[in-house]
């Protein structure tokens, strides 16, 4: 693994709670390279693991990474059976880490398509980092934000018809209560890799007011540096909410 630039990055004042990352780029490193796609995705897991390591030094408080989407299904059999075995290697080999580090694993996604293994691995280690208090690391694995929508819709649909909520009552805040993320803060920041600028169906729900950065940046060259100085941007940002600064309203006046 390359060694972190800076050993010690400062926490900077006003850093968004909640980050999520589309992680993207690692099939094209590969090419450039002569490789394997497989072998791109394995310098990614190295990447992902510098970025924790990162976050969990600024004390960022919540960080999710999007691993695998709901349409990823679509790729050939060999990538996607290369990617499963992939991410079981990656469980067994850094759940110590997130244990000596505080962090707390969660997934998102549709669990019931992943390889029994797979599985079975991801429980594992929700439940062995489920007390942690440190940061609260999400991967979004056969997870998809429409679907994620959908599936809250269904569940609503099923406490109305038992009588456990009613529709008049339901609000943006109740609702969000149906999905994916609910128990993580607010998602303030989205980074995405590669150059490609789209949400390619991430937290469509949770990123209604989030601010987006799109890099050129391929995945596995994405440097603690870069992030940092991302974060550092973001902390500048005036984020509004849909509102008016008092200020701006006179000089408009």
């Amino acid at each position: 693994m390359v060694p972190s630039k800076n050993n010690h990055p400062e926490i900077i004042p006003n850093q968004p709670k909640h980050v999520g990352i589309i992680m993207d780029g690692n099939g094209r490193w590969a090419k450039i390279r002569g490789k394997r796609r497989i072998f791109g995705h394995e310098e990614g897991v190295l990447k992902a693991r510098e970025l924790v390591e990162t976050a969990v030094k600024i004390e960022l408080e919540a960080l999710t990474l999007y691993a695998f989407s709901s349409e990823n299904w679509s790729r050939p059999k060999k990538e996607v059976s290369g990617l499963m075995s992939l991410f079981v290697k990656t469980i067994e080999k850094y759940t110590n880490l997130l244990i000596d580090n505080n962090v707390q694993f969660k997934t998102a996604g549709d669990s019931s398509v992943l390889p029994n293994l797979l599985k079975r691995k991801l429980e594992q280690m929700e439940s062995i980092t489920s007390e942690n208090t440190g940061l609260k690391l999400t991967l979004a694995i056969a997870y998809g934000g429409q679907q994620d929508i959908i599936n809250g819709i269904k569940s609503l649909i099923d406490d109305h018809d038992n009588q456990m909520v009613e529709i008049e009552d339901l609000t943006i805040e109740s609702f969000n209560r149906y999905l994916s993320f609910s128990d993580l803060p607010e998602l303030d920041l989205i980074i995405r890799t590669s150059g490609e600028t789209r949400l390619s169906n991430f937290m469509l729900w949770q990123s209604a007011y989030s601010e987006i950065h799109f890099t050129e940046t391929l995945w596995p060259n994405f440097e603690e540096q870069e992030f940092l100085e991302i974060l550092r941007t973001y902390s500048k940002s005036e984020r509004r909410f849909g509102n008016v600064d008092e200020d701006i309203e006179l000089k408009e006046a």
